[in-house]
C-alpha cells in the first residue's frame, strides 16, 4: 500500500513539477520565464514554489521506484530553497517587480514536523497492530487470546456457591467417598494428622470405567472442602506452540500454592500423562515436556506443600510409571461399577425429583440392571420420565420404567418396519430357542424378557440376566452362556432346516467368550493354564503374536471344539423340549413380548398366566406419526369429555385397529 501511494503521489508528481537550484531560479526569474511564485519561511530558509509561463523540459531519470523512465517530461511548476538573506530576498523582489512576475508570501507551517512524524509512525503502528491481531487469532485459547498470555493457565478457583454437589449426592461409592472425606478433613484440620506424623497425600488418582462417577466425586470434594478448588482438563495444557503446556502447569501450581491449602482437579489426565517414549522419534515433545513439568510440580526439588492433586482417568494402564509412584499419586481409588446395593442407592438419588408410582420397586430395578453404572441408571430414569410424559401421565409407573429399560438396552422400537410373515415366524422360533435353552440352563442366569419387536439393529432379542452380581465366572457358567447364545441358530436348523443371518451377533459374542476361555482364563486342558492373549500382551498392538503358529492352530482348534460342543448341547435341549419351544414361539407371534412370569408359566404349565393386560397405550402401536398423533388427540378429547361429564362410569377406550403384528420384525442381530 505504501509503495502504491508513493508511486502515484511522489513519482507521478515529478511529471508536473521539478526541483531547481536557487541560482537557476534567479536566472530563470531574470529571463522572465516564471509566471508567479510563492515564498514561505521553513526552518531558517525560504521555500519557494511557482509556475512557469511555458512548460519546461525535465531530464529526470525515472519516476516512482525507477520502474517508469522519464526521458523528457514537460513540467509547469518548480520548487526551490534559498537562504534566509535580506539582500537576496530584496534582489528577488526587485527582479519580480521589473518583469511583472507575481510574488506571494505564506506564513511558516507550524505542524509540518508532526505531519512527518505521523507519516513515518502510522505505517509502523498499523503493522504492529495487524501482527498483534494475527498472533492473537493463532493462539486461541492461550489466555484469553492474548499474545503474551499463552503460558498462563485459564483456570480459576471454583465458585463455592455455584457448586451444589455434596457427598450425600454421591451414592454407590461408600469406600471411595471415605477416602476422599479423609483428604477433605486433612485440609480443614491438619493438626490431628500432623500430630501423628502423617503427611498430606500429594495426589489421589480416580480410575474406573466411564460413567462411574469420577468427576462427580471431584465435584463433591470441591463442595465439601471449603478451600480453593482448581478444575482443568488434561487437554487444556496442550497448545500449538511448544512449551505452552509446561508453562501452564507452572502457572497453575503457582496459583494453587499462593492460596494453599488448595485442590487441583485434572480431568482426563491421560491426555498429558501417557507413557513417555511411545511412537516414532520418542513421542510428542510438547506432551512430554508438559508431563515432565507436571512430575516436577507434584514431587520435585522444591516440594509442593499444601496442594493436593486429584486426577481422573479411565485409561490408567497408559499412564507413565513416574506419575503413578507414591509421592505423586499416593492413593489410587478404583471407582468401579456399583453392586446391587449401590445401584439401588444411585436410583434413589436420581428418583428424588421424579414422582414414582407405588408399583415402581427400585430394589427390583437394581437387580434387573447388572453392569449398569451411575450414568446408565440416571439415563434410565430420565428415559422413564420422558416415556411417562409422552403417555400423558402424572407419575412414572412400572410400565414406563420397563419401556425405558428396553430403550436404553436396545434402542427405540421400530414398529413401522414392514416384515414378511416368513421372517417374522423365523425370528419368533429363533428367540424361542434362546428362551428354552435359558430356561433349562438357569443355574446362574434367568430369562427376564423375550421379544420379537425390532429395536435398533436387532430384529428381536432375549434378555438373560444373572441371578446376582458376579465378580467371578466358572467354566460351567461360561459354557452355559455360549450354549444359550447358540440356541437361536440351533432352533432355526431344527424347525426350518436352514440358517439365517440373524445369528451373526450371537456368534460374535459366543466366539469371544470361547476364545477368552482358551487364551485368557486357562480353561483348556489341551493348552494348559497359560495366558496367550490379553491386556498384558503389549506385542499384539504391533501385530506380533507372543506364541508360535502351532499354538495359534491349537487355539483355533480349541475354540472350534467349544463351539461345536455348545451347539450339540443346544440341539439336544431344544429337541427334548420341542413342545415348549413351539408354544413360546406361537405366543411370541401373538403377543410379541413375554415377560419373566409369562415365560415361566408357559414353560412349566403350558399356558399363559391368569390375565394378560391389554395394551395400555395404543398410540404407541401406530405405524405412522400421523396415526399416532390422531390417537393422542382422540385420547385428549376423551379426557376433556370425562371432565365435563359427571357420571361415575368411566368411558371405555376403543382399541386401534393397527397393531404391531402387521409391521414388525426382521431377523437381524440378536441381543
Amino acid at each position: 500500500m505504501l509503495g502504491v501511494i508513493y508511486f502515484f503521489t511522489n513519482g507521478q508528481s515529478n511529471t508536473q513539477s521539478k526541483e531547481v537550484q536557487s541560482s537557476q531560479f534567479m536566472t530563470e526569474l531574470r529571463s522572465d520565464k516564471i509566471k508567479n511564485f510563492t515564498v514561505q519561511p521553513d526552518n531558517g530558509v525560504y521555500k519557494i514554489t511557482g509556475d512557469y509561463r511555458k512548460a519546461q523540459k525535465s531530464n529526470s531519470g525515472s519516476s516512482g521506484f525507477g520502474l517508469v523512465p522519464n526521458s523528457s517530461n514537460k513540467v509547469k511548476s518548480f520548487t526551490t530553497v534559498i537562504l534566509d538573506s535580506d539582500s537576496q530576498v530584496a534582489q528577488m523582489a526587485k527582479v519580480a517587480e521589473k518583469n511583472n512576475t507575481k510574488m506571494n508570501t505564506k506564513a511558516a507551517e507550524s505542524s509540518g514536523f508532526w505531519i512527518q512524524i505521523l507519516l513515518y509512525a502510522l505505517p509502523v503502528v498499523m503493522f504492529v497492530f495487524f501482527f498483534y491481531m494475527m498472533m492473537g487469532q493463532a493462539g486461541q485459547g492461550g489466555g484469553n487470546n492474548r499474545v503474551m498470555n499463552f503460558g498462563k493457565s485459564k483456570v480459576k478457583p471454583a465458585d463455592k456457591k455455584a457448586n451444589k454437589v455434596r457427598f450425600s449426592d454421591v451414592a454407590g461409592a461408600e469406600e471411595e467417598k471415605q477416602e476422599l472425606v479423609e483428604v477433605v478433613e486433612f485440609l480443614k484440620d491438619p493438626r490431628k494428622f500432623v500430630s501423628l506424623g502423617a503427611r498430606i497425600p500429594a495426589g489421589v488418582l480416580l480410575e474406573g470405567p466411564p460413567g462411574t462417577g469420577k468427576t462427580l466425586l471431584a465435584k463433591a470434594v470441591a463442595g465439601e472442602a471449603g478451600v480453593p478448588f482448581y478444575s482443568i482438563s488434561g487437554s487444556d495444557f496442550v497448545e500449538m506452540f511448544v512449551g505452552v503446556g509446561a508453562s501452564r502447569v507452572r502457572d497453575l501450581f503457582e496459583q494453587a500454592k499462593k492460596n494453599a491449602p488448595a485442590i487441583i482437579f485434572i480431568d482426563e489426565i491421560d491426555a498429558v500423562g501417557r507413557r513417555r517414549g511411545n511412537g516414532v522419534g520418542g513421542g510428542h515433545d510438547e506432551r512430554e515436556q508438559t508431563l515432565n513439568q507436571l512430575l516436577v510440580e507434584m514431587d520435585g526439588f522444591t516440594g509442593n506443600e499444601g496442594v493436593i492433586v486429584i486426577a481422573a482417568t479411565n485409561r490408567s494402564d497408559v499412564l507413565d510409571p513416574a506419575l503413578l509412584r507414591p509421592g505423586r499419586f499416593d492413593r489410587k481409588i478404583l471407582v468401579g461399577s456399583p453392586d446391587v446395593k449401590g445401584r439401588e442407592a444411585i436410583l434413589k438419588v436420581h428418583a428424588k425429583n421424579k414422582p414414582l408410582n407405588s408399583d415402581v420397586d427400585l430394589k427390583t430395578l437394581a437387580q434387573q440392571t447388572p453392569g449398569f453404572v451411575g450414568a446408565d441408571l440416571e439415563n434410565l430414569l430420565n428415559e422413564a420420565a420422558l416415556v411417562a410424559a409422552r403417555r400423558g401421565k402424572q407419575k412414572i409407573d412400572a410400565t414406563d420404567v420397563d419401556e425405558a429399560e428396553d430403550r436404553v438396552i436396545a434402542g427405540p422400537a421400530k414398529r413401522d418396519r414392514v416384515i414378511s410373515p416368513k421372517e417374522r415366524n423365523m425370528v419368533a422360533f429363533h428367540e424361542a430357542g434362546h428362551t428354552v435353552v435359558g430356561m433349562v440352563l438357569n443355574d446362574s442366569r434367568v430369562v427376564r424378557k423375550v421379544t420379537i419387536v425390532p429395536r435398533g439393529r436387532a430384529g428381536g432379542y432375549a434378555i438373560m440376566l444373572p441371578r446376582e452380581d458376579q465378580f467371578l465366572m466358572t467354566k460351567k457358567e461360561l459354557m452355559e452362556q455360549i450354549v444359550g447364545l447358540l440356541g437361536g441358530r440351533t432352533a432355526e436348523e431344527i424347525v426350518f432346516g436352514t440358517q439365517s443371518t440373524g445369528a451373526s451377533n450371537d456368534f460374535e459374542q459366543a466366539t469371544q467368550l470361547a476364545r477368552a476361555m482358551v487364551t485368557q482364563y486357562g480353561m483348556s486342558s489341551k493348552l494348559g493354564d497359560i495366558q496367550y492373549e490379553g491386556a498384558a500382551m503389549q506385542q499384539q498392538e504391533y501385530g506380533v503374536r507372543p506364541y508360535s503358529e502351532a499354538t495359534a492352530t491349537a487355539i483355533d482348534d480349541e475354540v472350534r471344539r467349544i463351539m461345536n460342543e455348545a451347539h450339540q448341547q443346544a440341539y439336544e435341549i431344544i429337541q427334548a423340549h420341542r413342545d415348549q419351544h413351539k408354544l413360546i414361539a406361537d405366543k411370541l407371534l401373538e403377543f410379541e413380548t413375554l415377560d419373566e412370569k409369562q415365560i415361566i408359566s408357559l414353560f412349566n404349565d403350558g399356558h399363559m398366566p391368569s390375565k394378560a393386560e391389554d395394551p395400555e397405550f395404543p398410540s404407541e402401536k401406530a405405524a405412522t406419526f400421523e396415526e399416532s398423533k390422531k390417537e393422542v388427540e382422540r385420547q385428549d378429547a376423551v379426557k376433556q369429555a370425562e371432565g365435563k361429564d359427571d357420571k361415575a362410569a368411566e368411558p371405555t377406550t376403543p382399541k386401534t385397529d393397527i397393531t404391531a403384528d402387521e409391521h414388525d420384525d426382521h431377523p437381524d442381530d440378536q441381543a
